[in-house]
């Protein structure tokens, strides 16, 4: 049994190898690629529409809608980060009753990549929402002695998104390779199902926090302005 699919080399030469993680990280985003253009090769937008087009609809209008819920307020345009970052853990979830396949996100370094594609996206859509300088000026507010621990917030919640999505991915896929070993076939059957539902589960929660992270970084801070008082005739 493997730990992560790291320790599964397909191929090497000298320093450079080819291990699990790369293959199946690169077959799930072929496999995304080529489904996403197989789905949206004749969409319509009359009143006949695809079975595909449906289940691309529903599955668009509600990512946006959780965006939304979240607090941005322009979902459409976070769509693209924040529905890919969700599809690919899900997908690398679903993909667990392939035989043979090991998820990528069972291994530290793509949970890392994740979470470091969180980390640039951050502070580039806050600097996009309010400028490079009212953006960094959050950093140090409410007073400037705050500057050193929000830089470290920004750095341990980033490791704290890699960790999570590592230990809970690896540990699902490490409990169903020992049942595999030490149980009847349908015992790790029904462990399966539920691994693919705590897959869900992580795909929604490392998105949502995603989500969270961007709409704190965007959030415009102007001050509040002081109420009129009425003048006494």
């Amino acid at each position: 049994m493997h730990l992560s699919p790291d320790q599964i080399v397909f191929w090497q030469y000298g320093f450079l190898k080819l291990n699990a993680t790369i293959v199946f990280t690169w077959g799930l985003m072929l496999m995304m690629a080529g489904g996403s253009k197989l789905i949206t090769r004749n969409l319509s937008i009359g009143i006949q529409r695809s079975r595909w087009q449906n289940l691309l609809e529903i599955v668009v209008t509600g990512i946006e809608k959780q965006i939304e819920e979240v607090g941005l307020s322009r979902p459409e345009k976070y769509l693209g980060f924040l529905g890919t970052l969700f599809l690919f853990v899900a997908a690398a979830a679903v993909c667990t009753v392939i035989p043979g396949y090991e998820p990528p996100t069972a291994s530290l370094s793509t949970t890392a990549a994740l979470a470091l594609c969180v980390f640039v996206a951050v502070p580039f859509f806050g600097v996009e929402e309010q400028g490079v300088r009212n953006y960094l000026k959050s950093y140090a507010k409410p007073t400037i002695i705050m500057l050193p621990f929000n830089i470290i917030s920004e750095l341990s919640r980033t490791l704290a998104l890699a960790v999570r999505l590592f230990g809970n991915m690896m540990s699902g896929a490490m409990i169903i390779g020992i049942l595999l070993t030490i149980t009847p076939f349908i015992f790790p059957i029904i462990m399966t199902v539920l691994g693919l539902l705590t897959g869900m589960v992580q795909a929604y929660i490392f998105s949502i926090l995603a989500t969270v992270y961007i709409a704190a970084a965007t959030r415009d801070r102007k001050p509040k302005p002081e109420p009129v008082q009425a003048i006494p005739a």
